[in-house]
């Protein structure tokens, strides 16, 4: 079989596995959800009017949840889902068949991203049915790409970090030990204040959590004249995925340590 069909056939096992498991199939729909209604009942969905035109704040929580959504299924859920199966000696068996190590890593990262883009695709859907959200067409190809890039980005990332955690038991300790703090300094669930320090509005600028954010902020926003794509934020995304796949490509482990 050719590559390309075994990382398919890969493909179709992983989205198996995802189903006969639906509590967490469930929640991790569900869970972008509950932060839209949390976010609308506490900060309410008011009228936005300018001279181009009328929408509500609804639309401006869309991208921040999608931030979220991208980042919680393609880098919390891989490095923890990879370092599970690290443990328990399922990556260990699956290194000595004749399943290439390529395609079945592959199939992993490419699941997760399609994960997040359809998680995506879920809130803004449902904000556009129950808050009237609007779905700035014009735009929308840069909103696209912007979640391919990120997406990517983030799954190289998740692959790094397995790197770093030694057992299963310190995964969830370990990934959100490190992406919780930038979540939040990243304009992601909340946007920085003038009186923040300047030094961790610095630090949020060094990371890729914060370009993601504000790239989707620019290509979701209604009021956006041109095609809502950022560069610089992308090429910063894209370099530190670059950075993730050259260390899991040399500190990746597929036996669980001693």
């Amino acid at each position: 079989m050719t590559g390309a069909r075994l990382l398919a056939r890969q493909m179709r096992y992983e989205f198996l596995a995802f189903r006969r498991n639906p509590a967490a199939a469930f929640f991790t729909f569900f869970f972008p959800l509950i932060f839209l209604v949390v976010f609308n009942l506490i900060f309410g969905n008011d009228t936005i009017s300018i001279p181009g035109g009328d929408t509500n704040t609804s639309t401006f929580y869309i991208p921040a949840i999608a931030a979220f959504s991208v980042i919680n299924a393609c880098y919390t859920g891989l490095a923890m889902s990879i370092s599970f199966a690290r443990d328990q000696g399922q990556l260990k068996r699956v290194a000595g068949t004749p399943l290439p190590k390529g395609a079945y890593l592959g199939a992993k990262v490419l699941f997760m991203t399609i994960i997040g883009i359809v998680l995506v695709a879920v809130v803004t859907a449902f904000g556009w049915v129950f808050y009237s959200v609007d779905v700035p067409t014009g735009t929308l190809p840069a909103f696209l790409l912007t979640l391919a890039v990120g997406a990517a980005a983030f799954a190289m990332l998740g692959l790094a970090m397995t790197a770093f955690i030694p057992n299963a038991e310190a995964a969830p300790a370990v990934v959100n030990a490190v992406i919780l703090p930038l979540l939040f300094i990243s304009d992601v669930f909340i946007p920085l204040r003038d009186n923040a320090p300047v030094w961790l509005g610095l630090v949020g600028d060094v990371f890729p959590v914060k370009h993601l954010s504000l790239a989707l902020q620019a290509a979701f926003n209604p009021f956006e004249d041109g095609s809502g794509l950022r560069l610089g934020h992308l090429a910063v995304m894209a370099a530190w995925g670059a950075g993730g796949a050259v260390v899991a490509l040399l500190r990746f482990r597929w036996e669980p340590k001693r």
